[in-house]
């Protein structure tokens, strides 16, 4: 692709923040902006021939209206958001440049993105058809390619119904009461581990409540999770072992 800088919208923090380095030990001149520092956005979109946007998903769709239309046709618009649907939308619908959307299945704590996930989700490309996926193929990662729809359908299994377990969890946790420094003394190995995900969700609420109540899929997965939720009630409260067994065999 030549030489050619890129903007990262949200590079001051997150998943942002670990991709400046990466890109500039990739050998490219990056340019970050956050809420207080960095280029403008005409600034970016006049110096840079890929602008990121990686801002939380509250935010996502109104930067994505302000950068888009200030972008050339022939450069290449991505976001790094949790869902894909609407932001590759809005950036098609916003922009008149090629766009990607992509999906870094990995937090800002990672030494590397090898052996880690990668989606992408290319939606209007030509001369960008191919840059992202070589870039994160050299650097390690697993990438698959796929549409917004798809993605977002796997997603509500994979963040929503994940995430929705554990707030069920530390919610029923809360309502039973049970003292912090007496469960500790009890705890297996396996239910520690829960506990630290149950901890980490509650620390940032707003996140992990876009990500499940802006899945558009979530409702369907909540219908399977209902089902069987009353079904295993029924079960408990009747003493049916054996159709509970019966059910998970």
């Amino acid at each position: 692709m030549g030489d050619f800088d890129i903007g990262i919208i949200g590079g001051t923090g997150g998943i942002g923040r670990w991709f400046a380095p990466f890109f500039t030990g990739e050998g490219y001149t990056v340019y970050v902006t956050g809420r207080q520092s960095g280029l403008s956005l005409d600034e970016l979109a006049r110096d840079c021939r890929v602008v990121i946007v990686a801002v939380p998903i509250v935010a996502t769709l109104e930067v994505i209206a302000a950068i888009g239309p200030k972008m050339p046709a022939d450069s290449l618009l991505m976001d790094f958001t949790s869902l894909k649907e609407e932001p590759v939308r809005a950036m098609l619908d916003h922009s008149p440049a090629e766009v990607v959307g992509c999906h870094p299945l990995f937090g800002p704590g990672e030494d590397s993105m090898r052996n880690r996930n990668v989606i992408l989700c290319p939606a209007r490309v030509d001369v960008w058809k191919h840059w992202p996926k070589e870039i994160f193929e050299k650097a390690g990662a697993r990438v698959t390619e796929t549409t917004p729809q798809r993605h977002d359908e796997i997603m509500a299994v994979v963040q929503g119904l994940n995430h929705f377990n554990t707030m069920m969890m530390g919610l029923t946790l809360r309502d039973r009461g049970i003292n912090e420094e007496e469960i500790e003394r009890f705890t297996t190995p396996g239910f520690t581990t829960k506990l630290a995900l149950v901890e980490s969700t509650f620390k940032t609420p707003r996140l992990h409540s876009e990500i499940v109540m802006r899945n558009p899929d979530m409702a369907h997965i909540l219908g399977f999770y209902e089902k069987n939720l009353s079904q295993l009630k029924r079960m408990i409260t009747g003493g049916d072992i054996e159709g509970m067994t019966a059910l998970l065999t």
